[in-house]
């Protein structure tokens, strides 16, 4: 599976340079894999699968947030797990059902809550404020949503501190290690009996499979608690959330979701033993191998003896990469003027981007075959999170991106799944059209 999903970018960053894809008026362009993602879905189905188990998996909308790539995991069996209102509303947009859609968010308001308990949306509730306005709302108008609780196991970090989850002082879900938080999550089930879930998600990148399990162990064990003081199975889901990390030194998948379903099943048996249903929330790793970012190198110049690529990819889609590239490195494939990857000594360069500040570099004193003007870079494993947290410095704009089907005889087939941004949209969303400031 490895070699093909090379193969199939391979001939999907040639095809798209060969079609004009990418050119001076659309310097820099999203690609993603759709075999790749379905491949990617049916392995974790496979994954989880247990006889008896019901189990839902649905896809973290933050990392990708496009209609046609949410509309075609919900075709290969997933749902959608949203934060916001606009995520919701693109959920919706692409047809997800509300019975595979989950609301999580530590900030969200009355008006969030009231729409998902009356579209029947699973909510879990972040924290006792938050359970208090969900009382309210249920109380003038029942709901047929499922509610569970977030709860914090503060078993610590993973190597990335900003994607770790499950700290001590993380602001995500009741604090089970704080004086007296258990002793009230075990009153707020008592006192609802309609509290079905519980929740719980240790983080993303960085943190290893050892501790995510460490993280559902805890929620297990409560839950185990909870349904022993009411005397019946009150909560009857477990949401372990997402998290599995992704290697982004290769095109190897590991971790994959069998090895940290096959982890589950060892380290806490009773998870699929038929007592309770699963929701999983993958986002990163369900789609970052099956996407890449393809730009043109406008200039190739040198400075302190240091060849340097400026490119049209930088901060505004590589944005944590930028900025935090030792947490967030990605790879870098050469390619030649006609989208093939190209031969030669390696050589020590920048690949750089084009905003206007020193540090927009993808990649530093990078061994790649010498890049020239009128060449292309291929940013590779950026299909989570890269095409959908655009950053808008200098008003760059939002790349096109399409999906694409790569066939053994080496055609591809096409299809958009996001027209670039234009200059008139980027106008209307600074407030063009409205009427100028004036002096008071």
């Amino acid at each position: 599976m490895t070699d093909e999903l090379g193969i199939r970018r391979g001939h999907a960053l040639r095809a798209a340079v060969e079609r004009g894809l990418v050119d001076e008026h659309a310097p820099v362009v999203g690609l993603l894999d759709i075999t790749g993602i379905q491949q990617t879905a049916t392995a974790l189905h496979a994954a989880f699968a247990t006889p008896g188990v019901e189990v839902t998996h649905t896809f973290a909308v933050k990392a990708a947030s496009l209609v046609p790539v949410l509309a075609l995991l919900g075709e290969c069996g997933l749902g959608a797990e949203v934060a916001s209102p606009g995520e919701l509303a693109l959920a919706r947009a692409a047809g997800i059902p509300a019975e595979r859609t989950v609301l999580d968010s530590p900030a969200k308001t009355t008006a969030e809550l009231r729409e998902a308990l009356t579209l029947g949306i699973a909510v879990n509730a972040d924290n006792p404020q938050e359970l208090a306005r969900i009382d309210a709302l249920i109380a003038g108008a029942p709901s047929t949503s499922p509610v569970g609780l977030r709860v914090n196991p503060q078993i610590g970090a993973g190597s990335i501190g900003a994607m770790s989850t499950a700290t001590a002082t993380s602001k995500f879900g009741v604090a089970l290690r704080d004086p007296g938080a258990e002793e009230w999550v075990l009153r707020a089930y008592a006192q609802r009996p309609w509290l079905n879930r519980l929740h719980t998600h240790t983080g993303s990148q960085g943190v290893p499979l050892q501790l995510m399990a460490a993280g559902v162990r805890a929620a297990y064990d409560l839950a185990e608690r909870i349904n022993a003081a009411a005397g019946r199975r009150q909560i009857t889901v477990l949401d372990i959330g997402g998290g599995l990390p992704v290697d982004f030194a290769s095109d190897d998948v590991h971790p994959t979701f069998a090895d940290y379903a096959d982890l589950l099943r060892a380290e806490i048996p009773g998870l699929f033993d038929g007592r309770y249903g699963l929701v999983t929330e993958f986002g990163r790793s369900l789609l970052a191998k099956n996407g890449a970012v393809l730009a043109r190198v406008e200039y190739a110049k040198s400075a302190g003896g240091r060849p340097i690529a400026v490119t049209h990819a930088g901060a505004q889609v590589a944005t944590r990469t930028v900025f935090v590239p030792e947490a967030w490195p990605i790879r870098v494939l050469a390619l030649d003027a006609k989208g093939r990857e190209k031969d030669g000594e390696p050589v020590a360069q920048d690949v750089a981007g084009p905003c206007c500040f020193a540090g927009d570099l993808v990649a530093r004193d990078r061994a790649l075959p010498l890049l020239a003007a009128g060449d292309h870079v291929a940013l590779l494993d950026t299909g989570a999170y890269y095409f959908s947290n655009h950053f808008a410095y200098n008003s760059l704009p939002r790349p096109a991106v399409h999906g694409y089907t790569a066939h053994p005889d080496g055609s591809v087939d096409f299809a958009p799944v996001r027209a670039a941004q234009t200059e008139a949209e980027i106008v209307a969303e600074s407030g063009g059209g409205l009427p100028p400031l004036r002096r008071g």
